[in-house]
């Protein structure tokens, strides 16, 4: 039996895991109700996330902006 970590479950939902993997995951949901409820707590967590509509602040792209910026200027003086 495997011991299955959250990143192993979240990688399979993302079908990031390999063949094997993917099989092994598959078999435990089937028979792993404790599994079975870590996993469907991450997908739920996922679809939670779907739903959020979240965009940067103006202030935020700002700041990012005369980062560069900066970080540009002082590399173009240093050359």
């Amino acid at each position: 039996m495997h011991n299955f970590t959250p990143e192993d479950l979240l990688q399979y939902l993302y079908n990031e895991t390999s063949p094997a993997q993917t099989a092994a995951i598959k078999a435990a949901l089937e028979n792993d109700w404790s599994l079975r409820e870590k996993f469907e707590e991450i997908t739920s967590a996922k679809n939670q996330l779907k739903t959020l509509k979240m965009s940067p602040s103006q202030q935020t792209i700002d700041n990012i902006l005369n980062y560069a910026e900066k970080a540009v200027s002082e590399l173009s003086a240093s050359v």
